[in-house]
């Protein structure tokens, strides 16, 4: 079945379960540095946005967290549940925080991936990501990162 979930800004109530998230589907196998209170911090700072996406029922079924600088903006995290993977959730996701950056006029996003999750390199290429390098040890000194970047200049 396809979910066309609703996604809006996170709530304060909604970041233990955002670091849950963060910890299941992101940050297994390595520390774990997106605890609640680092998520709250990253919600009370006027610069980033984390965004979440319910189902149809108010399940919480992914969230983003983007940072906004002056040029660029940079995706700290992005988490879809399994079960709603390649539905769409993380593209309109994507989407969604992605237009602040380009109301802005910002030149590009970037972000860091893990380089051992195929799926989802693959998802940022098909969003328009293309890979700038690599970062030896980017995870707590146990996982490489790809780094990744978008423009969002018009051409």
């Amino acid at each position: 079945m396809f979910i066309i979930p609703t996604i809006r800004l996170a709530l304060p109530d909604e970041a233990a379960r955002i670091a849950l998230m963060s910890r299941e589907y992101i940050e297994f196998d390595l520390g774990w540095s997106w605890r609640r209170g680092r998520v709250l911090q990253a919600m009370a700072d006027p610069t980033i946005n984390v965004a979440v996406a319910h189902a149809g029922d108010g399940g919480l079924l992914g969230f983003g967290i983007m940072e906004y600088a002056e040029q660029h903006a940079h995706l700290a995290l992005l988490a879809v549940a399994p079960a709603y993977q390649r539905q769409g959730a993380g593209a309109r996701l994507m989407a969604w925080l992605e237009a602040p950056a380009r109301l802005a006029g910002l030149e590009k996003i970037r972000l860091e991936v893990r380089a051992d999750n195929p799926g989802a390199l693959a998802f940022y290429r098909r969003l328009g990501f293309a890979a700038t390098g690599r970062s030896a040890g980017y995870y707590g000194g146990v996982m490489d990162a790809v780094r990744m970047e978008k423009s969002l200049r018009l051409r």
